[in-house]
């Protein structure tokens, strides 16, 4: 067994320095192998809130000033100019913290328990709207913009069509290395690193294959690269031949949105997540079940993949209410009703 670092504490009690508990508690976190994302935004909630603890509890902050008072107060101040999401996410992250502390007998009691949370949104699947949408995106993105910054339509299509036809999430696909695609022709699969360090396979057809080798050959073009690229390379780069970065991609989606024109099909909010809402409407479509979409998104429960098969029901309905013969039946409706009354 690894010894702790230096600085932390092998006993955490309530005279403890915050600093010093917070070490302990990431290295009691360690058996959980989180990913690196995972970790920096749980390290960005635990920061974002100590200047406003410091403020309500003193400088030099002990275990033991992390009362429901202080907390509360830190909380209120930090709701005033955040979002519920973050609110929640934080929220989260220090009652974890919370519970570590009473687990090691520093706090004689969970002190979240007193601090409001908002409650969750009821927010479902967000696909792209509008008929042939996908097939709106996919056919710009593909063109090579005269007026583009150092154009490369080969890794736009790539990224894209990956997000459109595969359903992984942005950091699943910022995580993807160059020999996670694998296997003969006809049967070539995407090894895929979702939440948890969940591992899952996703099927890759022809087009999408062929799409992403037309990419990597252009990429080796472009950057002098051997025949063959490193497995453990990044898959997708961008024009400098670096990793691709999540703000990178979430502006390269924005962009090609905006070039297709139909910005105005998105979601608020769903940017580079609508893809995925939109692979899984279209299973769905196509008669997938509940189980399925489980298994290709990589959802932990039944229960977030059978919102998907809602969302193609109300879709279903609101196509079968769009045909014109129901107009002349409400026409036909109302003139029986007139000569009912008379």
């Amino acid at each position: 067994m690894t010894p702790p670092s230096s600085g932390v504490p092998e006993v955490v009690t309530s005279s403890t320095s915050l600093q010093a508990a917070l070490d302990a508690y990431d290295v009691a976190r360690l058996p959980r192998k989180e990913s690196p994302h995972t970790t920096d935004a749980r390290r960005r909630d635990v920061a974002v809130l100590l200047p406003r603890l410091r403020r309500f509890a003193g400088e030099e902050l002990l275990v033991a000033d992390l009362t429901v008072r202080a907390l509360r107060a830190a909380f209120a101040e930090f709701a005033a100019d955040h979002a519920r999401s973050s609110i929640a996410r934080c929220w989260s992250t220090w009652n974890g913290f919370c519970s570590f502390l009473v687990a090691e007998d520093a706090l004689p009691g969970n002190p979240m328990g007193g601090v409001q949370r908002p409650r969750p949104d009821r927010t479902g699947p967000k696909p792209l709207r509008g008929e042939r949408t996908p097939e709106l995106l996919l056919s710009s993105v593909a063109l090579d913009r005269p007026g583009a910054r150092d154009p490369w339509p080969e890794r736009d299509l790539a990224v894209v069509a990956t997000l459109l036809v595969s359903g992984i999430r942005s950091a699943e696909l910022l995580g993807l290395r160059v020999g996670d695609l694998a296997g003969a022709d006809g049967d070539q699969r995407l090894r895929v690193l979702g939440k948890g360090n969940a591992e899952r396979s996703v099927p890759v057809e022809a087009a999408l294959a062929e799409v992403l080798q037309t990419y990597l050959a252009s990429r080796r073009a472009r950057f002098a690269r051997p025949a063959v690229l490193p497995l453990d390379a990044a898959m997708f780069v961008d024009t400098r031949g670096t990793a691709l970065t999540r703000n990178q991609l979430q502006y390269l989606v924005r962009t090609a949105y905006r070039a297709a024109g139909i910005h105005d099909r998105v979601a608020r909010g769903a940017s580079v997540h609508a893809l995925r809402h939109t692979f899984a409407t279209e299973v769905v479509a196509a008669g997938g079940s509940a189980v399925e979409i489980m298994r290709l998104l990589g959802h932990q429960s039944l229960t977030t993949s059978q919102q998907y098969i809602d969302v193609a029901a109300q879709e279903l309905r609101s196509a079968a209410a769009g045909n014109r013969t129901y107009a002349a039946l409400r026409g036909v409706s109302a003139g029986s009703a007139v000569s009912a009354q008379g």
